[in-house]
């Protein structure tokens, strides 16, 4: 006969299944818990998959009807993540937020930490907003777990369920491990965003050091570079670098949007201050925002053709005055994080360091330039003093050399010219007297080779004579007074000059004179006489070359020599040109050294232009070059300092 079993054997059969039960339950829990940490681990910068996992597991192991989850950012509460009941119900449920933390009352209940649960969501203590709230996603029952961190709330976790009735404590300590690696997940992502934000601040900030060391005297690049990591960094539609210039806001640098919104920008500036609004808006110092352009009517029409809803307006202040303004739109309404508020602020620091290098750079390169010059002048004018020093040893040796030639010179020259003169009073004297045809003719012979040698010898005596004076010409560093001289006269006098001089020399000469004087020349300091001569010389020169080349019987030829002048601001051009036979390059390359010259015998010293040069340059600073092609033309460009530096300079 077979007993029926036990109590005890179905007691066991129970609490065995209770057990298995409990065990599943468990199982699901650390299996969900799990999932979540390696969501949490799968998105470091990111909460929002985390929170979407979280709301899912914790609908299916609460056996709920609904979940969400919810976050505080800033003052307003927002739907993070939510499970789906109706599609109705989710568009009412979305609709809801963001919304004022203070316009939600159990955001009082749970900010201490607390837990928080209605039974029954249609109960008088419940308040009407959930009791609104829950009629509308169909729920009966609501718990509402706090999300704390250090003791803040960040946020909160709601379950609902379909019926009436309280959660148990396992449940309720279920949500709370979720809520636990919700606020893991937060500070996570805030963390490593952080992290992330502080590092790609420390790149950004230093390619902009970069981009200042190697552009140490132009700042357009640096601004540049702060529009473009400024708007990267901000998450920003556009950004715009703005400098104050004399009353006007000019516009520095840009990112591009669009190229019909790139023309409006672009077309809005130099703009007056009182055209302005955001420099009054920053003129205290502090960065600005616009959180909806459409309230602003100064910022509304460029703002829609730009396309960007919100802006943010940081200043540039040198030593407490704004310089300029750096402006970061975004194409949203709101407004600006705290972290990006504080990276535009770096930006606008480093922009205005950038303003204060370029503009000391340029300080010291003027003022290095400025010292150039005058160690150049200083240089210029020792060497015209230890120049004229010389010449002037020179002007001692050679007038001591002329006073001792002189005498025997004139001796020379003078005797020479007597002795021609008996050769004709010898013949005179002969010729009455009877002599031998052969013995006459003999006579005739010698006295006629006497006279040409005696000729030879005054030629050569009065050019032995010319070389001198020539010599004690060039000796000498200045001549005449110094002073402000009229250039256009000194050029007029010198052309008629060298034009009646040549008319006296050979009566036969004849050249067109071509004047194109600017009367803007004006004058300058400078030892008029020696101006005169220097001019003399390039002159005489210039119709010694048309003059050779119209004997060249060149068909059509028209000798022209013209004499030019021409303001340029701090210094006086003249210029010489004449279209004469040209010089060989052989020959330009020693022009203006002493002695040489391409005259024949008797015709030229070979001074002209080494003094010439001198006159020009080492007694006036200034500068003469030549440009000629053989057989066509040959110009002298003379320019002159209106202000002489070696004022004093006289040999």
């Amino acid at each position: 006969m077979i007993n029926p079993p036990t109590n005890s054997a179905d007691e066991l059969a129970a609490e065995s299944a209770r057990l298995r039960s409990e065990l599943a339950i468990a199982r699901d829990r650390q299996s969900a818990s799990a999932e979540i940490l390696r969501t949490i681990a799968a998105s470091p910068s990111d909460a929002r998959p985390v929170f979407a996992a979280i709301a899912s597991s914790s609908k299916r192991l609460l056996g709920g009807f609904s979940a969400t989850v919810l976050q505080f950012i800033g003052d307003e509460l927002h739907l993070v993540a939510f499970t789906p009941t109706s599609p109705e119900a989710d568009k009412g449920l979305e609709a809801s937020f963001p919304r004022k933390i203070s316009d939600f009352p159990t955001f009082a209940l749970v900010r201490d930490g607390k837990t928080i649960q209605f039974p029954d969501s249609e109960a008088a203590e419940v308040p009407e907003l959930n009791r609104e709230l829950a009629r509308l996603r169909g729920f009966r029952s609501v718990l509402f777990m706090p999300l704390m961190n250090r003791g803040t709330p960040v946020g909160m976790i709601s379950v609902t369920r379909a019926e009436p009735g309280a959660f148990a404590p396992d449940v309720v300590q279920l949500l709370q491990t979720f809520a636990d690696q919700a606020v893991i997940a937060i500070e996570n992502a805030r963390l490593f965003n952080e992290t992330r934000e502080a590092l790609e601040r420390q790149t950004a900030t230093a390619d902009i050091l970069k981009v200042m060391a190697a552009s140490p005297s132009d700042m357009q690049p640096v601004f540049d570079a702060i529009a473009a990591n400024a708007n990267r960094l901000i998450d920003g539609f556009s950004t715009a670098v703005l400098r104050y210039i004399d009353g006007a806001v000019h516009l520095a640098a840009f990112t591009s949007t669009d190229p019909a919104g790139d023309r409006v920008l672009q077309a809005s500036f130099p703009v007056q201050f009182a055209r302005f609004p955001p420099h009054q808006l920053v003129a205290h110092g502090h960065a600005a925002q616009l959180p909806d352009t459409e309230l602003e009517p100064a910022a509304r029409d460029i703002a829609r053709a730009r396309g960007y809803r919100s802006m943010l307006f940081t200043p540039l202040m040198s030593e407490g005055e704004a310089i300029g303004i750096i402006i970061a739109t975004r194409r949203a309404t709101g407004s600006f994080a705290d972290h990006h508020v504080r990276l535009l602020q770096t930006f606008a620091d480093q922009a205005v360091i950038a303003i204060k290098n370029v503009s000391l750079f340029n300080e010291v390169a003027t003022r290095t330039s400025e010292l150039a010059k005058s160690l150049d002048d200083l240089r210029a004018a020792q060497d015209r003093l230890i120049q004229t020093e010389k010449l002037a040893s020179l002007g001692q040796l050679t007038a001591g050399i002329a006073h001792e030639i002189k005498n025997p010179l004139n001796f020379v020259n003078n005797f020479a010219s007597l002795s021609a003169e008996l050769t004709d009073e010898l013949n005179e004297l002969l010729a009455p007297v009877t002599l031998a045809d052969d013995v006459r003719s003999e006579v005739d012979e010698l006295t006629g080779l006497l006279k040409d040698n005696l000729q030879k010898v005054v030629q050569h005596g009065r050019r032995a004579d010319s070389i001198v004076k020539n010599m004690l010409l060039h000796s000498r560093e200045g001549g005449g007074e110094h002073g402000l001289s009229d250039i256009n006269a000194l050029v007029e006098e010198s052309l008629n000059l060298a034009y009646h001089g040549a008319r006296a020399e050979k009566p036969g000469f004849d050249v067109r004179l071509k004047r194109e004087l600017d009367p803007a020349a004006g004058q300058a300091e400078v030892f008029p006489q020696e101006i005169t001569r220097m001019l003399l010389n390039l002159i005489s020169n210039g119709f010694h070359a048309v003059t050779r080349r119209k004997a060249d019987g060149v068909a059509g030829y028209e000798p022209e020599v013209t004499a030019a002048t021409r303001d340029r601001g701090d210094s006086i051009e003249i210029r010489i040109r004449d279209n004469g036979t040209g010089i060989a390059d052989e020959v330009k390359e020693k022009m203006f050294d002493p002695f040489f010259t391409t005259k024949p015998a008797g015709e030229g010293t070979g001074l002209g232009l080494s003094m010439s040069h001198d006159i020009v340059v080492k007694q006036h600073g200034g500068t003469i070059d030549v440009a000629t092609v053989p057989g066509e033309f040959t110009e002298f460009t003379i320019l002159l300092p209106r202000k002489s530096s070696f004022a004093g300079g006289r040999g």
